[in-house]
């Protein structure tokens, strides 16, 4: 469990830091790499260590009006504070604009439609792949060793962590913008948990990500493409 919570956060710290000023071929070769291990391992724990069956269990959707809405909220938020507020305030202004547009130029992100590429494989598979990694393993795993409301604020901080690395990058880490916006993704894996504890089915969780992530991905391309 301490592996599957630290290695995000040094993989994010390996690939968005350490190598920022790398070649954009290596980037996303650590990027790659860092993703299959972390997203293999609990399939690797689980089935070759543990030496445990999977079981599917059929979908339960009576958690799914609280995860939709909260994803619909979450995203309206977002996108309410940025366009009406933040952005006419000129908060995204200058530096962090800039260090968007050099991370996705990194990445080798330079047209909409490797944007738009991008927006729907981290929309759509990403947020699965996190909801697997962090509700069904990390949470899965922990509410069996501990109480439930540790199991939650545990896997959730785990989930907040790499997150932090990322808004530090782009708003200091002596912005109140970092660590407010980590709490929200500390508050997001808390939600999305109760979710997965009550219904026993990453779809809720999944759907409310994936919402989340597309209200991001709609400010990352306002913030690609100025005025």
């Amino acid at each position: 469990m301490v592996f599957a919570l630290v290695f995000p956060t040094t993989l994010t710290w390996v690939y968005f830091i350490a190598l920022a000023e790398s070649d954009p071929g290596l980037q996303k070769g650590a990027y790659g790499i860092g993703k299959v291990i972390q997203f293999a391992f609990p399939l690797v724990f689980v089935l070759l260590i543990c030496k445990e069956r999977l079981q599917f269990r059929g979908l339960d959707t009576s958690g799914l009006v609280m995860a939709v809405g909260f994803g619909l909220l979450v995203a309206g938020a977002m996108l309410g504070l940025y366009y009406f507020w933040l952005k006419p305030a000129g908060f995204f202004a200058g530096p962090v604009t800039l260090e968007v547009q050099k991370k996705l130029k990194g990445f080798g992100i330079a047209s909409l439609a490797a944007y738009a590429v991008l927006a729907v494989f981290y929309t759509l598979v990403h947020s699965l792949l996190e909801e697997y990694y962090w509700r069904w393993f990390v949470f899965g795993r922990l509410r069996n060793l501990t109480p439930l409301a540790a199991a939650v604020a545990i896997s959730s901080v785990g989930f907040a962590a790499h997150h932090v690395l990322v808004l530090a990058k782009y708003f200091g880490w002596d912005s109140p913008a970092t660590w407010l916006f980590s709490a929200g993704v500390a508050i997001g894996g808390v939600v999305w948990a109760l979710v997965y504890q009550r219904t026993k089915s990453l779809l809720g969780p999944w759907l409310s990500h994936l919402l989340v992530d597309a209200a991001i991905f709609a400010i990352g391309y306002d913030l690609m493409t100025p005025a």
